[in-house]
């Protein structure tokens, strides 16, 4: 009898631990359930109706904080942008706004550059917060991205700037020329004289002008609206044309090579425009009595076959430090010859950008001394109009070889060796 009355207590015993274990797991589940989560941090409970659809839709990083800081509600791209870590609102700045919204109800705005979320490399992120109330207890923090409304500021301020600067230096020699003019009236050979000068001046603002607007045109139109198949040999042939005269004037030898019958699919104009300004810029920067060559091949490539047209000079060459930058808009390589030529500092902008509108690109080899040898890479006319409208814009690059003008093919470069070595005799152009 005492034995099964022990039983019993046991089970009895046993029975109501059981119990209270399951009524502590049950409080504990519905605990869990209840706590803020990264997506959404109780939000039912206290936003106010209709604000967690209009969050969502918002384009700005939207933050909600309670009366203890804590976060309510965040979007995604704060927590991309790092605004929020640990449920929790990470920028004190923003921080200390949200709080003194919170005690007098005032509307507040500031722009702030915050540190990249990432990277060691100390970028900055530019970024407008506004903090207002929301209902009684809560405040809202909308924070706007203009990183890139910034860069896109920066490149527009600096392309005026540059532009100002370029006309000034023919607009005020054409002033002062005038003006000598004037005063030389009644010397015939001195009117003569700056005359010439004149005209030197306005040509090199004509050729700024039309530069400006070649460059505007190659960024803003598509060319492969009114794309066609382009026969390379026409365009080498225009280009050679286009410099015949300054390649006369300093005994420079104008030699073609290469494949024929290659055609590229783009839009004719820029396609030239991009050849000849390549081909001025190797005959405007080789010494007298040299040769520049130009030379096309087909080339089979993972994305479809390539048209490779290569001008090759035995100029000055360019150094390391100055091939990162010599695709930038009036950067130029040696400012001295550039004026002396009549040059911009545009037309490597436009080759680069009439390349990657083109979905191809531009490259350069080049060694101090020894001359250099930019490559024009673009698709052929089949593959190209396969792909009109999937284009794509790579960045330039320094390649590692050069082309082999005078018989259409490629040879590694190196200092010691140059294109023009050991090759067969090219048709020389007239």
């Amino acid at each position: 009898m005492d034995v099964n009355a022990a039983v019993a207590a046991v089970a009895a015993i046993a029975g109501v631990l059981t119990g209270v274990i399951a009524m502590l797991a049950f409080r504990w589940s519905e605990r869990e359930q209840k706590r803020p989560t990264r997506s959404s941090l109780h939000t039912d409970a206290v936003l106010p109706p209709g604000v967690d659809t209009v969050l969502s839709v918002l384009r700005s990083s939207a933050v909600v904080l309670d009366e203890a800081d804590a976060v309510v509600k965040a979007s995604s791209a704060a927590y991309a942008l790092g605004l929020v870590r640990g449920g929790k609102l990470a920028v004190e700045p923003m921080l200390q706004m949200a709080r003194d919204t919170r005690r007098d109800g005032e509307i507040r705005q500031v722009e702030l550059d915050l540190p990249r979320r990432g990277t060691g490399r100390g970028e900055a992120l530019a970024v407008s917060a506004r903090v207002a109330p929301l209902g009684s207890r809560l405040v809202l923090l909308l924070v706007e991205d203009l990183t890139e409304a910034r860069r896109i500021e920066a490149v527009r301020r600096d392309f005026v700037a540059n532009v100002s600067h370029e006309l000034k230096t023919p607009v005020g020699a054409l002033s002062l020329l005038s003006e000598a003019v004037m005063d030389a009236s009644e010397d015939p050979e001195a009117v003569e004289r700056f005359a010439g000068r004149m005209q030197i001046e306005a040509t090199r603002l004509t050729s700024l002008v039309q530069e400006l607007i070649d460059l505007s045109r190659v960024q803003n139109d598509d060319p492969l609206e009114d794309a066609e198949p382009v026969r390379v040999d026409e365009l080498v042939a225009e280009a050679v044309d286009r410099c015949r005269h300054q390649a006369g004037a300093k005994q420079i030898t104008m030699a073609a090579g290469g494949a024929a019958d290659l055609r590229v699919w783009g839009n004719r104009g820029q396609l030239a425009a991009a050849l000849g300004n390549l081909v001025e810029n190797a005959v405007n920067y080789s010494p007298a009595r040299t040769r520049v060559g130009i030379a096309a091949r087909s080339v089979n490539a993972p994305g479809g076959d390539h048209i490779e047209i290569a001008v090759t000079d035995q100029g000055i060459g360019i150094s390391d430090k100055d091939k990162e930058r010599i695709f930038e808009r009036f950067y130029r390589v040696d400012p001295a010859r550039s004026r002396a030529t009549g040059g911009t500092g545009l037309g490597l902008a436009i080759v680069k950008h009439v390349a990657a509108s083109h979905g191809g690109e531009v490259t350069v080899w080049s060694a101090e001394g020894q001359g250099s040898t930019f490559t024009l890479r673009l698709p052929e006319a089949g593959a190209a109009r396969d792909r009109a409208h999937q284009q794509s814009a790579r960045e330039t690059r320094a390649g590692g070889a050069g082309l082999d003008v005078e018989a259409g093919r490629y040879t590694p470069e190196s200092p010691e060796s140059n294109a023009y070595e050991t090759l067969p005799a090219p048709e020389v152009l007239p």
